[in-house]
């Protein structure tokens, strides 16, 4: 199963949602606004990928840190800015059976397919 991480009303999450669904990909939502993002759970993302890859630094909620927030940014303090401001990941972020993406990506999303259809058979 894929799970799609993201906000319901981001623009590219829709956008990812639609692609999905016209590709009759079955897939499951987590929304941070109502699921939230858990330290352990930014902790696993962690895993699959850099911090820095990680926070969107081009959005509201990134504008909104402090200067010393933005300059401090470490391991530790992206877990817990990713737990309490969850809107600061970059969108989307799928998982599936271990394979992670992080963005909108066509091409990535074919290989989440092949991926998906290859456990199918």
């Amino acid at each position: 199963m894929i799970t799609l991480y993201g906000i319901n009303n981001c623009d590219t999450i829709k956008k990812t949602r639609k692609w999905l669904q016209e590709n009759e990909i079955d897939y499951e939502f987590h929304d941070y606004k109502k699921a939230g993002c858990s330290k352990h759970l930014a902790e696993t993302f962690l895993k699959h990928f850099d911090y820095k890859e990680l926070i969107n630094s081009r959005g509201t909620t990134w504008r909104k840190l402090s200067d010393s927030e933005k300059t401090s940014l470490d391991i530790t303090s992206a877990i817990n800015l990713m737990a309490e401001q969850p809107s600061i990941i970059k969108r989307p972020l799928l998982n599936s059976r271990g394979t992670w993406f992080l963005g909108y990506n066509e091409e990535n999303f074919k290989q989440l397919v092949l991926n998906t259809n290859r456990f199918k058979q």
